[in-house]
């Protein structure tokens, strides 16, 4: 039997003292890089033919530093990496940033303005790009010490950023193949703008916030006789129809009248007209169509042929009405409003209720639906492949229904069909500077002005680059960020260059996604979308949801609540692999997890035990040299390895379920309780007073279960495993690149 060297004996100087995760994770994390192991092409010979596993990391905002919800990415990707990597699969995990267009201007319109008191408009696009540009690269700087400082054994030959060249040349070829099938155009809508921002944004980027409001009953004049409920009264003056339920019969009568009044200042006409989309129990069962400012009466608008009449500008201002109402904004025009049908006794009944009100998630800005002219992607539109007709929701359907995309909880899927079966068009234009330009340059004509004369419309041109000639202009829109992140499997792999995608290609569709339950809409449909339109194929075959990272009470970490873990200063007082721990023990795929202080010491002090498991088997093991393929082990150490084989199939088993909640704590347990308390005690007299046969078989035993310990929990605690696998070792091994125990 060969013998297999150990450290220095009894036991290297270094476990006389306690472990010190500072002097370590910084030492050991330039060991696994300069290994080469984290590139997939530089492992070892018996990685290279091997079944690959592949992931992306989501990029991170260049909006400053990462929070715990990043950290719970990091720690939850690495876990899968590591375990694949030990598993002997030949694994990618390819890093980046994104440029997340609103959230970075807008961060630096704020810090501007809060520094020099000046706005967006008082530089050139050029200049203020500048300045967000160099925001970004300075946060970008940030977040990759971060991801390093976390232990995220992740590729960094392969970095890149969604507004880098590459990334670039992705997005101008999709969009200009989705122009040319038709999936691309522009179009008058009404859309979500966001006055405080400045721009449109999607329906995805909308939260919801429950507020107070008051339900006004009125009529329009006294000789209408039909009574409409909103908590909108300044709206109506833009108001263009009602609308009844068709089998209302209250209403019956008049389906299909005109009526003409004023109202507030400004001339109406109304029709009325019976839609199936009323509701006849809220309020009077009659409904004001405001076409112009609501996205549902726009729908409505467009089933019945009705006119749109926009009466609030981009700035949240009235801009009809009488004094009081016109150019105020439009809170302050609704009570002036409201006063008015006061005076002329319209006003019926007015009443309290709990509302959701649209806010733009970056700015905070209330929503205000308007008529745009924009840039969208038809979800609904046909398309023809291979000989068959197609729409992009019906790609993004089946991909999940078919098996083709699994959803780790399951539970999400259904989430995912509801918001798929409710999909409108996606607006992809932004009125904003940072960002993929439009890739659209428009030219117009130059024609003598003559009366009658309309000028014609302006030549357009899509593609990669400005086109030749004289008096083009590029839009000067940006494109939604997510259009470009939606590329984000397969332009990291090489795509558009066909040539360099063949190079990566069994490496997509990824075979994990990992990411918040909270984007799954945002980014995981939108990626799901793209793969399967250009290069048809899925993205990804699993997706695995984590939840929210939650305080140790239970609510969300707000540095207003004084309730903000610092992922660095926690990393900087207890080490990386505490914090991993504290947030993966106990908390399963799609749920929110609770963690504070206390926990993440709890794991700091396991740390610390394993350090210390590992000081005394050296101490207790120095006079017997560790022997492979050991055989003659005694009674009770058989029984012993049985019950830690058992443990290993029924870890290596959940490890495959993806259930590192229940693999972490097991082993904790096994660790600490099993091992450390039990096995650990007995062996104190095993080796006081056993057979020389029996001392053996107990200290090859130690080793063996050391070795095994170690290997299972690198996935989860990789600092404190590898700087004990290295101490331990008179070889070059890396932990990182070991067997699975029980491969």
């Amino acid at each position: 039997m060969n013998d297999i060297p150990l450290g220095p004996s009894p036991a290297p100087d270094i476990f006389l003292k306690p472990y010190n995760p500072t002097d370590t994770e910084s030492r050991i994390y330039a060991l696994w890089e300069k290994s080469g192991f984290f590139n997939p092409d530089t492992l070892p010979p018996r990685f290279q033919n091997a079944e690959p596993f592949s992931i992306v990391l989501p990029p991170p905002n260049v909006t400053g530093t990462l929070h715990a919800g990043h950290a719970l990415t990091i720690t939850v990707e690495d876990i899968m990496v590591r375990y694949a990597r030990m598993q002997g699969k030949k694994t990618l995990w390819i890093p980046g940033t994104d440029h997340a267009a609103i959230a970075t201007q807008s961060k630096v319109e704020k810090d501007i303005e809060k520094k020099e008191g000046k706005r967006r408009k008082d530089f050139t696009r050029e200049e203020f790009l500048g300045r967000v540009e160099t925001f970004a690269a300075e946060s970008h700087d940030v977040i990759v010490k971060q991801l390093r400082s976390f232990g995220a054994s992740i590729d960094w030959s392969r970095e890149a950023f969604t507004l880098d060249a590459p990334r670039t040349l992705a997005v101008r070829t999709a969009f200009k193949k989705m122009y040319d099938d038709g999936l691309i155009y522009r179009g008058y809508r009404v859309i979500n703008w966001d006055p405080k921002g400045q721009t449109t944004i999607s329906d995805d980027e909308i939260v919801y916030e429950t507020r107070q409001a008051q339900l006004y009953t009125f009529k329009y004049a006294k000789d209408i006789p039909i009574s409409i409920s909103t908590t909108r009264p300044e709206t109506k003056l833009g108001d263009t129809a009602i609308a009844v339920h068709p089998s209302d019969e209250r209403y019956a009568q008049y389906i299909g009248k005109e009526f003409t009044t004023t109202f507030a200042g400004e001339s109406i006409t109304l029709k009325v007209i019976a839609d199936i989309s009323v509701d006849p129990a809220f309020g009077t069962g009659a409904l004001g169509v405001t076409p112009a400012h609501s996205t549902i009466d726009w729908e409505i608008s467009q089933r019945h042929g009705l006119p749109l009449k926009q009466v609030i500008n981009e700035y949240g201002k009235m801009t009809v009405g009488l004094d009081g109402i016109k150019d105020k904004k439009t809170t302050e025009a609704r009570l002036a409003v409201v006063a008015w049908l006061k005076e002329q006794g319209l006003l019926e009944k007015e009443e309290t209720v709990e509302q959701n009100i649209s806010l733009a998630e970056r700015t905070g800005g209330i929503i205000e639906p308007l008529p745009k002219l924009q840039w969208f992607v038809g979800v609904n539109k046909e398309f023809t492949r291979d000989g068959k007709t197609h729409t992009l929701k019906a790609l993004m359907k089946e991909s999940v229904a078919s098996g083709d995309i699994k959803m780790i909880p399951d539970r999400f899927e259904k989430v995912y069909f509801h918001w798929i079966e409710t999909l409108r068009d996606w607006c992809i234009s932004r009125q904003i500077w940072y960002g993929h330009r439009i890739p659209v340059w428009y030219r117009s004509s130059v024609i003598p002005a003559q009366a009658g004369i309309q000028a014609p419309d302006p030549e357009i041109y899509v593609g990669l680059e400005a086109p030749a000639g004289e008096g083009w202009t590029q839009d000067e829109d940006t494109l939604d960020t997510w259009f470009s992140s939606g590329l984000w499997t397969f332009s990291t792999l090489g795509w558009p260059d066909e040539a360099e995608f063949s190079k990566h290609r069994a490496y997509h569709p990824m075979t994990m996604l990992e990411t918040g339950r909270d984007i799954i809409f945002f980014w995981v449909a939108r990626m799901i979308l793209m793969s399967t339109y250009l290069i048809g194929e899925v993205p990804f075959k699993n997706v695995y949801l984590h939840g929210l990272v939650l305080e140790a009470q239970g609510r969300k970490m707000s540095k207003s609540l004084g309730n903000f873990i610092d992922p660095l200063e926690v990393v900087a007082k207890y080490g990386a692999d505490a914090y991993r721990m504290s947030l993966i023990v106990g908390v399963g795929p799609g749920s929110d997890s609770k963690t504070g202080e206390d926990k993440i010491k709890a794991y700091k002090l396991f740390g610390n035990k394993l350090w210390n498991i590992t000081r005394f088997i050296l101490e207790s093991t120095h006079t017997h040299a560790r022997i492979a393929n050991f055989a003659d082990y005694a009674a009770a150490d058989v029984a012993l390895i049985a019950e830690r084989q058992a443990l290993i199939t029924e870890i290596t088993r959940e490890m495959n379920e993806y259930k590192f909640y229940l693999v972490a704590e097991k082993l904790y347990h096994y660790v600490w309780h099993t091992f450390a308390d039990t096995i650990l005690e007995q062996s104190k007299t095993v080796f006081r007073e056993g057979t020389v046969a029996e001392q053996a078989s107990r200290a090859q035993f130690l080793l063996e279960t050391l070795d095994i310990i170690l290997k299972a929990l690198h996935p989860f605690m990789p600092y404190v495993t590898e700087e004990i696998w290295q101490q331990t070792r008179a070889t070059d091994s890396v932990l990182m690149v070991e067997e699975w125990p029980g491969k």
